[in-house]
């Protein structure tokens, strides 16, 4: 590659950087190798060291990405379920005014029977009626229309504390709900971002380098591979699977090829935990929707007792997650650019394995 392609390089590695904040020390690109005479007409080719400091670049904006993708469908399921709730809020209003407007309609009713009556008190009632007996019997049925008259009063009072509640409580879901949408739109732009920082640095690379660039992200997993299996590893692990773990595998396992598309969660396209999640509702079991959630909420286990079905959770900030097979390998939704595949489960940092069934 020519000095001015490498430095264009190296100068949007700096770029991006800095406006990511993910450079480390030690991890800048080479400095450019002297460039030919002008009359050349062969480009130099980049370094296996170059291209291997690009290579860590776009793996950490992708990861940068994955993160911010997380934080995206936080924001999105936050925003699906406070927006359930208002429409449940709403509902509950709109029966409540119907429940109010029936009550009063009632007491109304009360009060024009008792105004028929001339609404005099009992007393004045028995010295003016002509039959005591059965004025008594009369006055028992009113004491009976009064106690129901004070309890529809009653009951209008409680539904009108309750349609209060009912406002108070859509107000502060919308509230949220705008703070969410707000959240949202903030993590799809960083995601935007990151990843068209990474295919930015591809882009600038010739298609040979792209292939060696293949190579090493390769060479990388395969090394990270055998040295997970090297541990002895898999001749602890269980091999029988539960029969809602065959079924997440199954599911899984029948996505191979799909694309990643961040914030996806099929039928076409997934993101890493939109495949996993969706796994797990066809076989019948609802977890949570982002790898750093299910994290935090389903149950650990140790690697050694991983079986077929459990969740591998990579890197320190829970940022990826893939689903074990068996014979130490997983499922996953790679990132942007990929396809969903198959690969080593000890291809990257494994932060821990969780497991969605209770089986």
């Amino acid at each position: 590659m020519a000095r001015g392609k490498r430095s264009l390089i190296a100068a949007a590695v700096t770029v991006v950087c800095a406006v990511t904040v993910l450079a480390a020390p030690g991890t800048a690109l080479a400095a450019p190798h002297p460039t030919p005479s002008p009359s050349a007409t062969s480009p130099a080719p980049v370094s296996t060291v170059e291209l291997e400091a690009v290579r860590k670049k776009i793996d950490k904006l992708y990861r940068a990405a994955a993160s911010a993708t997380d934080a995206y469908n936080a924001a999105e399921e936050k925003a699906e379920h406070q927006s359930a709730e208002i429409v449940a809020l709403a509902k509950k209003i709109v029966e409540g005014k119907e429940r109010l407007r029936e009550l009063k309609r009632r007491a109304g009713a009360a009060a024009a029977a008792q105004y028929r009556t001339g609404g005099l008190p009992p007393e004045a009632r028995l010295m003016l009626s002509d039959d005591p007996g059965e004025f008594l019997e009369g006055t028992g049925r009113v004491r009976q229309g009064e106690r129901a008259t004070r309890h529809l009063l009653d009951e209008m009072t409680r539904t009108q504390q309750d349609l209060e509640l009912y406002a108070a409580d859509a107000s502060t879901q919308w509230k949220k709900l705008e703070a969410n949408r707000k959240a949202k739109a903030a993590a799809r732009k960083k995601v935007v971002k990151q990843i068209d920082a990474a295919e930015k640095l591809e882009s600038q690379l010739e298609k040979e380098e792209l292939e060696r660039l293949a190579e090493l992200e390769e060479q990388a997993a395969y090394k990270a591979q055998t040295t997970w299996l090297g541990s002895g590893i898999l001749d602890e692990l269980d091999s029988t699977a539960t029969a809602q773990g065959k079924k997440a595998v199954k599911f899984a396992t029948a996505q191979i090829g799909k694309p990643y598309v961040w914030g996806a969660e099929g039928p076409k396209a997934y993101d890493c935990s939109g495949l996993t999640s969706q796994a797990w509702v066809a076989a019948g079991s609802a977890i949570p929707r982002t790898s750093q959630q299910q994290w935090k909420q389903l149950r650990r286990i140790d690697i050694e007792d991983m079986r077929p079905g459990d969740l591998i959770i990579y890197f320190d900030d829970a940022s990826h997650v893939g689903m074990y097979v068996g014979d130490g390998a997983m499922v996953h939704a790679p990132r942007p650019g990929r396809n969903i595949t198959i690969a080593g489960a000890g291809s990257m940092p494994i932060l821990g394995v969780v497991r969605p069934d209770a089986a």
